[in-house]
């Protein structure tokens, strides 16, 4: 029989998913009569919102998915509050909720197609739950200058994560995290990488889109 702490990670999983699956893009698309997966690049996320709607509603589907992410992991927290499980709780949530964005079940019963978005928004809502303020800093200023010189919104996201995943590992290694971050760190990196390979691709081609580029809905 499962005992009470398994239990409750079961819950946190659960939770975790369902909030990351609440497919933002897609419904505020449909709500202007457009279909997300067939404009611009095809992805369910802010990007691809902004590119297509223009940035008040690409900013909204960020902020939103940045909140489902904060808001699964303060319930994980609520659920394991005690010392001893917080760190799991929050790690195992955070990876679930990324989970649930990147393989949103609510988007692949309203499409009928597995779907779902590349994860950066809502892998930056668990980093903004656990990152310390000195990685953020460093983050925000790599990616803003990135953004600035190519505005590759995929290079700046990437460049943004590797540094979160190397600079929380030497931050667990010196033991100022709970070793058990270790899997969340490296899972947001490796989530992250997968969902961005044909991005990479493109960047090492030179075909990559470019933040401000205008997508509509005959763009595939």
């Amino acid at each position: 029989m499962i005992d009470q702490y398994h239990a409750h990670m079961l819950l946190i999983v659960v939770i975790s998913y369902l909030f990351g699956s609440i497919p933002t893009a897609y419904i505020v698309a449909k709500f202007h009569n457009i279909d997300i997966f067939q404009v611009g690049s095809g992805n369910m996320g802010a990007t691809n919102v902004t590119r297509t709607l223009g940035n008040r509603w690409g900013l909204f589907v960020l902020f939103i998915d940045v909140l489902k992410a904060m808001t699964a992991i303060l319930i994980a927290q609520q659920i394991k509050h005690d010392s001893a499980s917080i760190a799991a709780a929050t790690s195992v949530a955070s990876i679930a909720v990324i989970v649930g964005h990147n393989w949103s079940l609510f988007a692949t019963l309203l499409t009928g197609t597995i779907r779902g978005g590349k994860g950066a928004a809502t892998a930056f809502g668990t980093l903004l739950m656990i990152a310390p303020l000195q990685i953020w800093v460093g983050m925000v200023v790599v990616g803003a200058f990135i953004i600035a010189r190519t505005r590759y919104v995929s290079l700046a996201v990437l460049t943004m994560i590797t540094i979160a995943v190397l600079w929380m590992t030497i931050l667990v290694l010196q033991r100022q995290f709970d070793p058990v971050v270790i899997l969340y760190v490296w899972s947001l990196g490796a989530l992250i990488a997968w969902r961005f390979r044909d991005n990479i691709q493109r960047l090492l081609s030179g075909t990559e889109r470019r933040l401000g580029e205008r997508a509509n809905a005959t763009d595939s």
